[in-house]
């Protein structure tokens, strides 16, 4: 026998599961004090994503206990209130790699490849030799299934023994339904930056949802709160867009098609492909219309993604025009939700969170959201926490080889109030970051799902978003310094000035003088002070504020101030005023006399204690107002000129996207962009990007299409697809 033949004959097939063992590290077992937290970690994203689909608000308990000290063998019980597994399910979820329900969906979700708890099992018999016990509870069955299940690696199969059933109880009370999880592991417990407490910590910030129950190795449990009775919003699977395809899977959906001819593939099988999307691709594809799918030749279906990802052109010598993806397979958590979370685990004196429009990146829908709290107790000599997430999940390591580190880094927060060395690095400071990433593929560095790896796209909007955030706690910072100083210089005169007035007559045998127009002229200033308060007997939030003309003329403006519109009502307008955009309200002071002051106040209704602490106020007119910002014009003017491109395209296109518009985006060869709008801060050369609503539903039938596109006017239907296919460079920011 040659040598080659004897080679081949050597080789054989593994199971994933084979693998796995011996690469545990791949999934996060590498060290011991690590190994317990993805066990966690795992559990947990799991838990939470059955309560959400099933539409129950979730109660997860955790118990770390030393089952083995000197071995470092740990008992982890890990219990929900989700919907449960059914018994003949519980086998192949929990002993089996690679099983689950989310891997074909795109849609965002936390697990998706059906790895997670399974390794959990793995990791669990290779260290301890024992099975994993799960008992689970479906709603309407009198008696749970328990049962401990252990791995076949070389099968990739589940190992069932001691499966019975039970009457579940918990503390003397009868559990209706969920999964509880009991394995031994070996592992370490730990305190600190990177522990369990840290993660459900951080996991309870971005699931505001969720009620978290934790008990340590010394018996001592800590409560992670509900804060929200409000679940996130159902996320809907979508199907793929022509940007994100690559060619074995464009020739796999081909094949296996049971379609008669190609614009039926399209219309059926993509979003964003309308059919008149469909025609102009399969022209610049010079393929017929009526040819069956599963005929095309390589070279046939080689043209074709060439005219999906914008290297063919149309007739016009332009990308052929494609809608982008829909958003609503993504789930963010919302801007007061995430001050909700921050507010309950980090005491500060200033929040400010923003949720970005949505974007898309190589067909895939993404959405960043982000959060900075600064004061309070935390370190001002130290660098600022960098709270990462990417579909509400922690990422506890690699901070330093994640893309959202590495944005975070590259701005120069010096002009933003905190320390940073060279304007490069994490700054120092009193303050903590946040970055969600909601998408329905995220990019990691690897199985273990720590880190994201680099994308263009991604980093763009969160650069965007933290220079937002920036400039927020910059104008923040600058009005309490300035208020500071009017208040001393205040307080000053109004001590001063009465004394010396009052020991003048006295002596002059005079009835003492007004001081109010002497005050006004040394002041010369025009001050504005913002009151946010919570009504405790009405469960309303309270709004005034109050402007003082301290000067020597009368003084006219147009006041502005941001509100919750999404999340909230405002009653109690007592002068009105007009809706100037999405969240700010603006009312006229004709005239304010010097010496003057008068009072803007307004109600919220429809939200709890906390959810709107401070309220945020502009100015229009001459002179500057201490303790508010001038508005930027130029900016209102874009945002009321996309609204009005939106309005007219919800009118006369049912399916709506909201998508940020000004990111570098392919969708169809043409970059999502619109024209941008410089800044009027001194030292900000960034443009802020202009939120446009735009298709968020897709026709399920060529009918129901051909009925739509033929209602659609030409001049709307340019105007849609021409707002995502303008192309626009990125200005870079603060810094080159």
């Amino acid at each position: 026998m040659s040598v080659a033949k004897k080679m081949a004959g050597k080789g054989k097939q593994i199971a994933i599961s084979e693998f796995f063992e011996k690469n545990k590290h791949f999934l996060g077992f590498d060290t011991l004090t690590r190994s317990l937290i993805t066990a966690v970690k795992e559990g947990v994203d799991n838990a939470l994503d059955a309560c959400e689909e099933a539409r129950i608000l979730p109660t997860i308990r955790i118990r770390v206990e030393k089952k083995d000290s000197e071995r470092d063998i740990i008992r982890l019980s890990m219990q929900d209130n989700g919907p449960g597994i059914p018994m003949k399910a519980l086998e192949n979820v929990f002993g089996k790699l690679l099983y689950g329900s989310r891997f074909h969906a795109i849609r965002q979700t936390r697990g998706q490849q059906g790895i997670g708890i399974t390794g959990v099992v793995m990791y669990s018999q290779l260290t301890t030799g024992k099975p994993t016990a799960v008992i689970s509870k479906i709603i309407g069955e009198e008696t749970a299934v328990k049962v401990d299940i252990g791995l076949d690696t070389r099968k990739n199969k589940a190992n069932k023994s001691n499966q019975q059933r039970i009457t579940w109880m918990e503390n003397d009370e009868l559990v209706i339904h969920g999964v509880k999880i009991t394995t031994d592991l070996k592992a370490k417990y730990q305190r600190g930056r990177q522990s369990i407490y840290q993660y459900l910590r951080m996991t309870s910030i971005v699931n505001p949802h969720a009620e978290i129950f934790f008990t340590d190795p010394d018996g001592e449990t800590t409560h992670f709160p509900r804060v929200s009775n409000n679940l996130p919003r159902e996320v809907i699977a979508i199907k793929p867009h022509p940007a994100g395809m690559h060619l074995g899977q464009l020739q796999r959906m081909l094949k296996d098609s049971d379609e008669r001819k190609m614009t039926s593939l399209l219309r059926h099988n993509f979003c964003g492909v309308s059919q008149r999307g469909a025609k102009d691709l399969l022209t610049a594809a010079d393929i017929d219309e009526g040819r069956k799918p599963s005929g095309l030749k390589t070279e046939d279906v080689s043209n074709l993604l060439e005219a999906m990802i914008g290297i063919r052109t149309g007739a016009n010598g332009k990308p052929i025009k494609l809608l982008p993806p829909p958003t609503n397979c993504l789930s963010p958590i919302e801007e007061l939700l995430i001050k909700k979370g921050l507010s309950k685990t980090i005491d500060s004196r200033f929040i400010s969170t923003l949720t970005r429009a949505p974007n898309v990146s190589q067909g895939n829908p993404f959405q960043v959201e982000v959060g900075l709290i600064f004061g309070g107790n935390m370190p001002a000599d130290k660098p600022v926490e960098i709270l990462r997430f990417a579909n509400r999940v922690p990422l506890m390591y690699q901070q330093g080889g994640c893309l959202l580190t590495k944005t975070i880094e590259s701005v120069d927060w010096r002009q933003y109030g905190l320390d940073q060395a060279g304007g490069r690095g994490v700054p120092k400071g009193p303050a903590a970051i946040l970055v969600h990433l909601a998408s329905t593929n995220v990019q990691f560095t690897s199985e273990a799902k720590e880190a994201l790896s680099d994308n263009e796209e991604v980093a763009i909007e969160v650069r965007k978003a933290i220079l937002e955030m920036g400039r927020g706690l910059r104008r923040h910072l600058e009005k309490q310094k300035k208020r500071a100083k009017t208040k001393e210089k205040f307080e000053l005169i109004n001590d001063i000035l009465p004394a010396i007035a009052e020991k003048s007559a006295s002596i002059l045998k005079l009835p003492v003088p007004d001081l109010s127009g002497s005050i006004t002229k040394i002041m010369s200033a025009v001050i504005c002070q913002e009151e946010t308060t919570w009504d405790i007997e009405a469960k309303i939030t309270k709004v005034n504020v109050r402007i003082f003309n301290y000067t020597a003329r009368a003084r006219s403006y147009t006041i502005l101030a941001t509100w919750p519109e999404r999340n909230a009502e405002m009653t109690d307008n007592e002068r009105g005023g007009r809706k100037e955009a999405f969240g700010l309200w603006a009312w006229k002071l004709e005239t304010l006399d010097p010496g003057q002051h008068t009072d803007i106040t307004f109600s919220l209704t429809g939200l709890e204690k906390g959810d709107w602490a401070e309220t945020e106020i502009f100015y229009r007119g001459a002179g500057d107002i201490i303790g508010a910002s001038k508005l930027d014009e130029k900016m209102l003017e874009e945002i009321r000129r996309q609204e009005e491109i939106n309005n007219d395209i919800e009118m006369s296109e049912p399916s709506v996207l909201t998508l940020e518009t000004t990111t570098m985006g392919e969708v169809g060869g043409g970059s999502i962009s619109t024209p941008q709008v410089e800044n009027d801060s001194n030292d900000e050369k960034d443009t802020d990007s202009i939120s446009v609503e735009s298709a968020n539903q897709e026709n399920t039938s060529e009918e129901s299409a051909e009925k739509t596109n033929n209602s659609l006017s030409d001049e709307v239907m340019s105007k849609t697809a021409d707002l995502f296919t303008q192309q626009t460079l990125f200005s870079g920011g603060d810094e080159q």
